[in-house]
């Protein structure tokens, strides 16, 4: 059946580009353009903001660049942020039954937290002071209903970001009153009893003023009987957790511009219950579950001078808290004596930007600034009868960063910029990045990059400690660092049909992980070096009648310096195909995608002897039917998820039991929405 499925897989592959000439034939009979013609041919190329913090076509950025467009996540029927990353060249989502894990160019350390790609809501940084962390589940602050676009940045960026641009940086561009000038209501049932509704207005008015606001509530039970082997034994239900899988979540957002001036506040809160007994709590017991909240409030100013000088600016106040807890049975008889252990974590920081960019002589692009950072409130606990951890700590950072756009002929540029970053808590780091962009015809472009990026140590690596009994805090934790050397090769065929091939090679240093020490202790240390080399290729078509297509394949080879062996969780294949298709006129969309996986090692668990296991590769497709147009601002769907039900698994981490866990098998969902 495997086989089968990745046969059917290729043979889409191959047969595509065949059909979409024959969509173009149908479109389109006109001769094929002049070269004097070229300069309209491309005139379409999508522009990026967050490569280089102005606004650029895909083809000058400094980067490999994907943008993912309201109207695609409608028609490919994405639920949540995770489902959108997974579908992108060289990116992998995991999911451990509580939190979901993004994964790029074959880097995903189970439970990391996504602490190593940086997160931006409309240029706002997201991610933590505590964990330096973000979820791609229902826990990720903005519904996806709400997203007017996503810009997808590979590799290092800290030359312009800082800390947590080490992968990547993603940037979600929200929704705004002009995008929707006027009210509208959703709402979608679905597997486990799985409702999701939201409301929103936007609108521009005519004295300048320009307002988005929503809100969305999110309910689903879960599967209310999961199986893991690891725990089948009569004292442990035989395996089975019933009812442990519940979720709810709600958030609020609203976006206020006038003239230069935007105002931006978000709240996220997601409680989820955990059925995987993690940290070898009891299991099959009601008690353990998660509790995340996110807050931020913005104030935004931009304005461009006669003279072409544009200025912006942010402030910014953030909170974010978090809650566990935790059944352990610490009865020394035959009789239960559960307690709950309890972790909390308040995070609450100040932020401030200052940046200012022109172009001089012509020819050259500057853009400059600096940031600071207050995290007065940083603040760790864990209790139970007694209390382990009481860590309360305020630090900053500040960095000044400077970059150049040189435009050295009509057919090649160089970028340059360095950023230095100042962290209270280890020094000063400096990374720069270069890319020399050469475009030999109008169609063509060459990138050859270089980049480096850290990773602060966050607080939670720093501080988190029990008083000695199994833990103890870190001693001189350095940033992680990394370089990357990458070659991209960008080709348009023609006015559909696009190319895009990528080479990296990528060093990582001073990884940041649990070790036991002499004393049988667990520390955080640099303890690990890391060597990658991988190959991305794309191929993707848009045409005009609402057909379009997207096929990839990434190669990577990812292996701990020392030991030559694989990390785990990283695949080394993966091939993606996305479709929509119009079946009758501009009315009716089916989106179709399916995905391969190669198989991925797991970390050592002692159910295995403490060696490391592997879980298999697997083949999932998802197909949504989308409908507009019948009735005035009426949008309905359904799709089907795992549409073969494929049993796959995602690695355990290491407060798992588990040596994989199980993921959703077939599941569905319909959707309705309303304008009015």
């Amino acid at each position: 059946m495997q086989c089968s499925k990745l046969f059917i897989l290729i043979i889409g592959i191959i047969g595509l580009p065949l059909q979409t000439s024959a969509f173009a034939a149908e479109e389109n009979s006109t001769p094929t353009p002049s070269l004097e013609e070229d300069s309209l041919l491309f005139q379409e190329i999508a522009s990026v903001y967050s490569a280089s913090k102005y606004e650029q076509k895909i083809t000058k950025a400094p980067a490999s660049i994907s943008i993912v467009t309201s109207d695609e996540i409608k028609k490919w029927g994405y639920r949540t942020f995770g489902e959108i990353l997974a579908s992108l060249k060289g990116f992998y989502n995991t999911n451990d039954r509580n939190y979901g894990f993004a994964g790029a160019r074959g880097f995903g350390l189970p439970a990391d937290f996504n602490s190593r790609l940086l997160l931006l809501i409309d240029g706002h940084r997201f991610n933590d002071n505590i964990y330096d962390s973000w979820d791609t589940s229902e826990g990720f602050p903005v519904d996806v209903d709400m997203i007017e676009r996503v810009e997808i940045v590979r590799g290092p960026s800290s030359s312009l970001y800082g800390t947590s641009a080490f992968l990547g940086v993603i940037n979600v561009i929200t929704k705004r009153g002009r995008d929707q000038r006027g009210a509208n209501i959703k709402a979608s049932y679905g597997t486990n009893d799985t409702y999701k509704t939201s409301a929103s207005y936007g609108n521009r008015f005519g004295n300048g003023l320009e307002a988005f606001i929503t809100g969305t509530f999110y309910d689903s039970q879960g599967y209310n009987r999961r199986y893991y082997r690891e725990f089948d034994t009569p004292a442990t239900n035989n395996g089975v957790s019933l009812h442990n899988d519940e979720e709810q979540a709600k958030k609020l957002m609203a976006t206020v511009s006038f003239r230069d001036f935007t105002f931006q506040g978000l709240y996220v809160r997601r409680n989820k219950d955990v059925p995987t007994a993690s940290f070898n709590t009891v299991f099959n017991h009601p008690a353990e579950n998660t509790i995340d909240e996110s807050t931020f409030l913005e104030l935004k100013y931009g304005h461009t001078f006669t003279n072409q000088l544009n200025i912006s600016s942010r402030v910014s106040y953030n909170n974010y808290r978090n809650r566990g807890d935790f059944p352990f049975d610490v009865s020394t008889t035959n009789v239960p004596d559960i307690i709950v252990n309890k972790d909390l974590v308040r995070g609450q920081w100040l932020y401030g930007e200052l940046e200012a960019a022109k172009v001089f002589w012509n020819d050259h692009r500057i853009t400059a600034g600096g940031v600071y950072q207050n995290n007065f409130d940083q603040f760790l606990t864990n209790y139970d009868r007694a209390t382990y951890i009481n860590s309360d700590a305020s630090t900053y950072q500040w960095a000044l960063f400077i970059q150049d756009e040189y435009s050295i002929t009509s057919y090649l540029t160089l970028n340059a910029g360095v950023r230095v970053d100042y962290f209270s808590t280890f020094g000063n780091t400096a990374n720069p990045r270069l890319a020399l962009i050469y475009n030999p015809w109008e169609s063509t472009t060459v990138k050859l990059l270089y980049g480096t990026a850290f990773r602060a140590p966050n607080q939670y690596e720093l501080n988190y400690n029990d008083a000695g009994i199994s833990i103890i805090p870190s001693i001189n934790l350095q940033p992680e660092k990394l370089q990357t050397e990458e070659l991209i090769l960008e080709h348009y065929f023609n006015e559909y049909l696009r190319a895009e091939f990528n080479l990296f090679h990528t060093d990582i240093s001073d990884i940041i992980s649990l070790v036991t020490t002499t004393h049988d202790l667990l520390q955080n240390q640099n303890a690990g070096d890391v060597e990658s080399n991988g190959l991305e290729v794309q191929l993707e078509n848009l045409l005009n009648n609402g057909f379009q297509w997207r096929i990839s394949y990434s190669w990577q080879d990812t292996k701990n310096t020392a030991t030559a062996e694989r990390l785990t969780n990283s695949p080394e294949h993966m091939v993606k195909l996305n479709l929509i298709a119009p079946l009758w006129q501009d009315k009716i969309f089916v989106g179709f995608e399916t995905r391969y996986m190669s198989g991925r090692i797991t970390p050592p668990k002692e159910a295995n002897g403490n060696a490391r296991g592997q879980v298999g590769d697997h083949v999932i497709s998802n197909i949504t039917l989308f409908t507009q147009n019948w009735v005035k601002g009426l949008e309905l769907s359904g799709g089907v998820y795992n549409l073969f039900d494929e049993q796959y698994f995602d690695p355990g981490a290491g407060q798992h039991r588990q040596n994989a866990i199980e993921q959703d098998g077939l599941t569905f969902r319909i959707k309705a929405s309303l304008d009015f």
